[in-house]
């Protein structure tokens, strides 16, 4: 058996990662360069790492239960982590510098709609006042005001234009029917 100095063993990297070859790779590459005494070396160190390993998943797992059990004891659920973890992210993002310009545009955008809409609104409650005081409506508005005073008799005159329109509406559906009754007699 091959004693290793402690020179050489610790100039080898046995913690950095060698890519492990899977399938036909694998039978492709027997170590046949290895000394009988290497290769038993490599095998009771192969040993040691699977111990550790399956040490180190026991300690894991009983890790694990422990932080489950201490977490049923506090009433942790894992509905109530979920919750956690989702604001605590959403605190995480609203913190950023990017989330906060774009909550900040937005924020202007938003207030130069408003001013938008608002103006529009204006602009045009002004143009239906300007059809309101047209010629052109005033002479529609009489003419609807005469045709309500001939259907619908001594009401007086000035009445609101949706009123105007309800009594002309009347007034054709009475025709209708009295129409309709002549010619049934």
């Amino acid at each position: 058996m091959k004693c290793y100095t402690q020179d050489q063993y610790i100039g080898t990297d046995h913690l950095k990662p060698e890519p492990i070859p899977e399938g036909e790779d694998a039978a492709a590459t027997v170590t046949v360069t290895l000394s009988e005494e290497e290769q038993e070396h490599l095998r009771k160190e192969l040993e040691k790492v699977e111990e550790e390993i399956q040490t180190l998943s026991q300690v894991l797992a009983a890790k694990e239960r422990h932080l489950a059990e201490i977490k049923r004891k506090l009433g942790v659920t894992p509905l109530a982590e979920l919750k956690q973890n989702i604001s605590k992210g959403l605190q995480d993002v609203a913190a950023t510098n990017v989330y906060k310009k774009t909550s900040e545009t937005l924020s202007q955008a938003g207030q130069k709609a408003s001013a938008a809409i608002s103006t529009v609104g204006s602009v045009i409650t002004r143009k239906l006042e300007d059809v309101k005081n047209s010629p052109t409506f005033k002479s529609f508005e009489e003419k609807v005001e005469n045709l309500k005073s001939k259907v619908g008799g001594t009401k007086q005159p000035g009445g609101d234009f949706g009123e105007v329109l309800t009594s002309a509406a009347n007034a054709s559906a009475t025709e209708d029917l009295t129409e309709k009754e002549l010619e049934n007699q």
